[in-house]
């Protein structure tokens, strides 16, 4: 049963937050973390991402950001990518673990959501609809 899920993106200010607040809220007995393969570390999550997630009635900004790291991989039964570019990051550097990375998008045609840190709102707005669909893809797989 999978239980322990990391949601993986950059600099875990964007696009990851935005992941793992959605599947904590809908899957509320799973343990959900989120890393970025780049991560600002000790930052919150972009004032944009919060805007975006308030408006659904989610707050996160107790989100900071956090590397990813070997231990985090370890401890978590499914991680889920927002890009291939951090599938490939994760696979090259920690190769005991590719059975459990997938893409947030594996079921949808357009398998990455593009990063929209330091662009305009209305790519932050693409970003979460395109995270959700994912999210929503997974619970139903999950649940």
């Amino acid at each position: 049963m999978i239980s322990n899920i990391l949601v993986v993106c950059t600099g875990n200010i964007c696009r990851s937050p935005i992941g793992e607040y959605l599947l904590k809220a809908r899957l509320p007995n799973s343990k959900v973390l989120s890393a970025g393969t780049g991560a600002m570390i000790g930052w919150p999550a972009d004032p944009l991402s919060v805007e975006v997630m308030l408006e659904k009635g989610i707050d996160i900004n107790a989100h900071r950001a956090q590397q990813l790291t070997r231990p985090l991989l370890a401890g978590v039964d499914l991680v889920l990518t927002l890009d291939r570019g951090h599938s490939d990051w994760i696979n090259s550097r920690y190769p005991e673990f590719r059975g459990k990375v997938h893409k947030v998008l594996r079921w949808r045609e357009n398998a990455d959501v593009p990063d929209p840190h330091r662009l305009p709102r209305a790519a932050f707005d693409e970003a979460y609809e395109l995270i959700e669909g994912g999210v929503e893809d997974w619970v139903k797989r999950l649940g």
